[in-house]
């Protein structure tokens, strides 16, 4: 069964799986490779996650140049969903056409692609806007300040940030409460058994601070299936488009013990990678991509795997991050 959590220091309760749309609508080149389902399969894959208990759905503005959220609007809508019984996040700073103030987070930028999101989507409001990366040439403040008059508009009902540092995050929710802003209430990030690297900066703001985690390519962008691992000849993404980076070395020995895990379980090794996330205290939420609905049903039963100290034990040992500094002197003095 679906469990719903709550959406950081917020009211608002999301699903602890979300349904990514950056598989709709591709055509050529970047948006191609990682998926190019049209406006039927997307319907499908919309009514098979509600069908399953997911309310939460995210985009971006950037996806398919648009074509992302032009298709998820139009799937609620064909589908009849209510708007109060979904929450809808898209994001905002990548570049949407040529010149240098279409690209970013600044006000100019942030309202005007707000109101056309919303256009695209068929929606009033979305539920979280969110900054898709950091915009070194924008003061925070400005930022922020815009986000804030888009939620006094209505226009948004919560923020979030994406792909940001630890400190730059700090910052952020420093200015917010100093200027009475609206608060910041999640972080979308990449966080996977084969690459934890949040967890020496990030999470720890996170728990202190009582902002959400949205996880983004859970899977590694399939690594995690164990299909690519040495002597495997499937096909797939990551042949084309190295993306996230993987250290492939480390990756092996874990792809055998998520294997070994798995078996004992009754599970896939993408099954136990996702079970594994959603038991971190920090994650609220894990965003699924999928290309069918059989893809999306299977990573869904990882909502019902319950792993226990041993599983942890074998996968924290081949997937732990090496200590380092200051993270080896705090804790000796924790001590």
């Amino acid at each position: 069964m679906m469990r719903m959590r709550k959406f950081g220091s917020s009211g608002l309760f999301v699903s602890e799986l979300c349904l990514g749309a950056m598989t709709f609508g591709g055509t050529g080149g970047l948006w191609g490779r990682v998926g190019q389902l049209d406006q039927d399969d997307a319907d499908a894959l919309v009514g098979c996650a509600l069908e399953v208990g997911i309310n939460f759905f995210d985009t971006a503005n950037v996806y398919a140049d648009g074509r992302s959220e032009t298709m998820l609007g139009q799937s609620l809508r064909n589908l009849g969903v209510a708007r109060d019984d979904v929450v809808i996040a898209t994001k905002v700073a990548s570049p949407m056409r040529q010149g240098l103030n279409n690209r970013g987070a600044s006000r100019r930028h942030i309202l005007s692609e707000c109101h056309a999101s919303l256009k695209r989507l068929g929606l009033t409001y979305v539920d979280l806007y969110q900054i898709h990366a950091f915009d070194p040439t924008t003061p925070i403040e400005e930022t922020l300040e815009a986000l804030d008059t888009l939620v006094r508009a209505g226009d948004v009902r919560y923020i979030g940030l994406s792909n940001w540092a630890a400190w730059q995050i700090m910052k952020a929710l420093g200015i917010a409460r100093a200027r009475n802003l609206a608060p910041i209430v999640s972080l979308q990030a990449y966080y996977t058994l084969v690459g934890r690297d949040v967890e020496r900066e990030i999470i720890p703001m996170l728990d202190s601070e009582k902002v959400g985690l949205m996880v983004w390519s859970p899977l590694a962008g399939g690594y995690l299936t164990g299909k690519y691992a040495t002597g495997a000849n499937a096909n797939g993404r990551l042949h084309e488009l190295d993306f996230p980076p993987i250290d492939r070395q480390r990756g092996e020995t874990l792809i055998e013990v998520l294997k070994a895990v798995a078996h004992k379980h009754g599970a896939t090794p993408g099954q136990i990678s996702v079970a594994w996330l959603l038991h971190q205290s920090a994650v609220t939420t894990v965003i699924l991509g999928a290309k069918r609905s059989e893809q999306l049903t299977e990573n869904v039963r990882a909502t019902s795997i319950r792993l226990d100290d041993a599983d942890f034990s074998d996968l924290d040992t081949v997937s732990e991050l090496p200590i380092e500094y200051p993270g080896w002197l705090l804790d000796h003095s924790s001590r």
